[in-house]
């Protein structure tokens, strides 16, 4: 845990895979989680309309597990959108939202 889900307009300028790295390392700087528990992957959407002057958006959903205090949420969503900033320029909708899982009724294999 967590799952770092990306979802991204089609048109990104950079690799894909230079994205889905980029917010992966981010979410292992905070030192939040063990590093081999870290799953992140992304959603390419080629349909979107964004507001007037904007290229296209990048938005992060960082599923957890409950339990995790605001200041650890804002820490995950500060790192994680500072990296995006380095990545792609102002032109580019950028978000981070952390969602906890509630335990009682998350299962995996």
């Amino acid at each position: 845990m967590p799952h770092i889900i990306i979802e991204h307009a089609s048109n990104l300028p950079v690799p894909t895979t230079d994205l889905v790295t980029c917010v992966h390392q981010a979410t292992e700087r905070t030192n939040l989680f063990d590093n081999s528990t870290i799953k992140t992957r992304s959603q390419s959407f080629e349909h979107f309309k964004v507001q007037a002057g904007k290229s296209g958006f990048v938005h992060v959903q960082a599923h957890l597990i409950a339990g995790r205090s605001e200041e650890q949420k804002q820490l995950l969503s500060e790192t994680i959108l500072s990296a995006l900033k380095t990545l792609l320029d102002s032109n580019w909708l950028l978000s981070v939202h952390p969602y906890d899982l509630i335990p009682e009724v998350y299962r995996k294999n």
